[in-house]
Formats: C-alpha cells, structure tokens, sequence
C-alpha cells in the first residue's frame, strides 16, 4: 500500500538539502544544542539558525566544516522509510510537524549518522552533495546563524 503524505510547499536543491541534515545532525553531536530552529535553504546559499547560549568560536566553526565534509566524503547513503507517527513519537519531536500533517511520516537517514522526519528532496549518497563551506556565523539575541554554500 502506498504511504499517503501531505503535499510537499517546495523544492529544494537535493544536496544542499541535505547538507542541511548533515549540519544538523553534526550541530547536535559537537555543540549539544537541537536541530535548527530556522532555516532558508536555497541552491546557492543557505542560513541555519540554532538556539545556543553563546556565539561559536573560530575553532568550532572550522571543526563542524570538517567534520560534515568528513560525513560527506564517507559516501553514506540517503535512505526513506515511512512509518505511523504514534509508532516514531519516542524518536521525533512530532510538534514541528505542520498542523494537519497525515499520521504517516517519513523518515530520512543519512547512514548513521543522522535520521528525522522530512518531506523534502535528497540525494542518493552524501558523495554527491560536493564540498561544504561555512561562509559566515553570527550570534545574537540567543540564535547562532550559520551560513554555508556547497562547491
């Protein structure tokens, strides 16, 4: 039986879309703080918001670049299942899903590394996403701006 999901409200450029995983993914594990809280993903260049307490140093910034473009390089693969969301709420935090979302959810891992529910578009293996550059950060009122472009 085919899953039947919400409508999708954009298109995004699959690697970069999925660098934002990445980056996500790898914000969590280095820094300790959540997934995003805001977001502008775009082809050329996209901004990143997380809730942190400080402003990143120079040496943090420069070890998350490296460590998703070692996440990148490691040529995961981009995978989709689906599932119920009362069989994923200990997993997902359900309340960023869009009011009316359909019960059935869809969750993208990239390898090991990192998996949440997303309706977006994604390549097949992280090796083709290219190289991720941090271009600039900035700190204020609480929110750590990341922005980055894909060569």
């Amino acid at each position: 039986m085919e899953p039947v999901l919400n409508e999708h409200n954009k298109q995004e450029y699959p690697p970069m879309h999925t660098a934002e995983h990445i980056l996500n993914a790898t914000m969590v594990r280095m820094i300790g703080c959540g997934r995003h809280v805001s977001a502008h993903v775009e082809r050329t260049k996209s901004k990143l918001d997380y809730a942190l307490d400080r402003a990143l140093t120079d040496d943090e910034v420069r070890a998350i670049e490296a460590k998703v473009n070692e996440v990148i390089a490691a040529d995961l693969p981009v995978t989709v299942e689906y599932a119920q969301q009362a069989d994923v709420a200990d997993r997902f935090n359900l309340e960023r899903l869009p009011d009316g979302a359909s019960e059935t959810v869809r969750i993208v891992r990239v390898g090991d590394y990192d998996e949440c529910l997303c309706a977006g578009t994604h390549v097949e293996h992280t090796a083709q996403i290219g190289t991720f550059r941090i271009t600039s950060t900035r700190w204020q009122d609480g929110r750590q701006r990341i922005v980055f472009r894909l060569s």
